[in-house]
């Protein structure tokens, strides 16, 4: 694949899609230690044919965004909290942990190098960043790898879902997890297992699927791809508390804004069989920042939110506060942007 060239790229229309940047980092873990990595313009990786991750999915992976300022600068999105959840899949997965400083410092270096592909302000781009570690010791058996690869690359996106428009979804009768399982780590087998339910919700004519509890199949979990939320009649913040969702970090960041701007969140179990009981809903997470659901069909029955053509004015405050911050447009009162110099 080549090289992405800049004068190419319009900024305005980038959906959401890799495109091959100028430089990735990569650094290997053998003998023991970790072995001093750095920037590469090689984004291809070569693994053997009996490579650990290839056969027993040992991998995990983050996504995260840096955002261009008005003033032209660049700055990171709680940098820190992606570190420690990518240790968490890691420890989950029985991986070498990454240091969480050298996590920090490398996605700075990744973003440096490519700053020219950085969307401009107002354009409703960002850098999207994908750091991510794979097992690489050829292995029959079922054990732990001894060796690892953890690699960065960036791709600049638009929205993940263009403007806050309120968009369908369906119950899926599919787990995305297992009770006990993988679901709060971030690792390919999660999402390679959402494929089948996402496929059809998405030939059945919705945006996407929400899954339930993998127990009673009666409190929601989570999207496919982001965390859900709820705004009750009593004007409160509700998100689920459960043991098979990803720990989401835009989810811990609105939990808190959400106190700011007093709505008494909670994460608590929410009722599949109680949507009347709220007034706006939505998704929220790294690629689709907020998103506000419009409708949600369960068994054929389609319950609507606040509207199925305009957002909430409590999703729109949310969104507006959430990404004002991470674009420099409102002031982080909390310490979580980071600026990349």
């Amino acid at each position: 694949m080549a090289k992405q060239k800049l004068e190419d790229l319009d900024w305005t229309n980038l959906g959401f899609a890799y495109r091959d940047l100028p430089y990735s980092y990569n650094e290997e873990f053998k003998d023991g230690k970790w072995q001093n990595g750095g920037l590469t313009t090689d984004s291809t990786l070569t693994f053997n044919e009996a490579a650990e991750e290839l056969h027993y999915g040992q991998e995990v992976f983050e996504g995260m965004k840096a955002y261009r300022t008005k003033d032209g600068e660049i700055q990171l999105f709680r940098p820190d909290m992606n570190a420690k959840r990518f240790t968490n899949s890691a420890k989950r997965l029985v991986m070498e942990q990454y240091p969480e400083d050298k996590f920090v410092e490398a996605v700075k270096e990744v973003v440096k190098a490519n700053a020219d592909f950085v969307p401009p302000y107002g354009s409703g781009g960002s850098l999207y960043i994908r750091p991510f570690m794979v097992g690489t010791e050829p292995l029959v058996g079922v054990s732990p790898s001894s060796t690892y690869t953890f690699h960065i690359y960036a791709t600049p996106v638009g929205a993940y879902i263009k403007g806050l428009h309120p968009m369908p979804y369906m119950v899926s009768k599919y787990d995305r997890a297992a009770y006990a399982g993988t679901g709060q780590a971030k690792t390919a087998g999660n999402y390679a297992g959402s494929l089948l339910a996402a496929k059809e919700a998405k030939d059945n004519g919705f945006a996407g699927e929400l899954y339930l509890d993998p127990r009673q199949h009666k409190y929601i979990d989570e999207f496919g791809g982001a965390n859900f939320y709820a705004i009750g009649k009593d004007g409160k913040f509700y998100t689920p508390k459960s043991h098979s969702i990803l720990p989401s970090i835009t989810k811990k960041s609105i939990l808190q804004i959400a106190k700011d701007l007093g709505l008494d969140p909670s994460e608590t179990n929410i009722d599949v069989n109680d949507l009347d009981e709220y007034t706006e809903a939505g998704a929220m997470g790294t690629a689709a920042v907020i998103s506000p659901v419009g409708s949600l069909t369960n068994n054929g029955k389609k319950h609507v939110f606040y509207s199925e053509t305009e957002p909430g004015p409590v999703t729109q405050k949310l969104y507006d506060t959430l990404f004002g911050i991470q674009s420099g447009d409102v002031e982080d009162k909390y310490g979580w942007v980071v600026p990349v110099k």
